[in-house]
């Protein structure tokens, strides 16, 4: 539920942290891609450790987030003014905008219909039926048939 926010939030402190300082000591404009890049090879470290080589949970539905054309956006913005002010304002507010139509293509595969015993579902209901997320309650998890969305 949080997705949206908190992880575009998060994610651009280490971007800001990093084009900070590339931008005082080298006059680099590349920091928040750099950072991105960086966050995007962790992630894919964690996302692999973790749920294929602990779960087998299936690798393709546990991508990380697209961050590397927000963290582009940031030092573009950085690179035209050369403003700290106008990169916090301009920059962030483009960052936070970004970061959900970005993620688009990504999740769009899952949106195909599918006809399951009659039902038409979407490739991500059916995947949310057959793959129950660890942090669901007991209760949820029962649920056969219903508008519940698990994904």
């Amino acid at each position: 539920r949080m997705w949206t926010t908190v992880a575009p939030i998060v994610a651009m402190c280490f971007a800001a942290a990093v084009q900070s300082f590339l931008w005082q000591k080298f006059r680099l404009p590349i920091g928040a891609t750099v950072a991105c890049l960086a966050l995007l090879v962790g992630e894919w470290i964690n996302r692999y450790n973790n749920f294929w080589g602990w779960t087998f949970f299936p690798i393709n539905l546990v991508l990380p987030s697209a961050l590397i054309p927000m963290g582009f956006w940031l030092d573009v913005v950085l690179m035209m003014s050369g403003s700290w002010l106008v990169t916090a304002l301009v920059g962030s507010m483009g960052w936070g905008l970004l970061f959900y139509p970005i993620n688009w293509p990504v999740l769009a595969q899952y949106h195909q219909s599918a006809e399951i015993d009659g039902v038409l579902l979407t490739l991500a209901d059916l995947i949310g039926f057959n793959y129950f997320r660890t942090g669901t309650p007991e209760y949820i998890r029962m649920v056969k048939r219903g508008t519940l969305r698990t994904f």
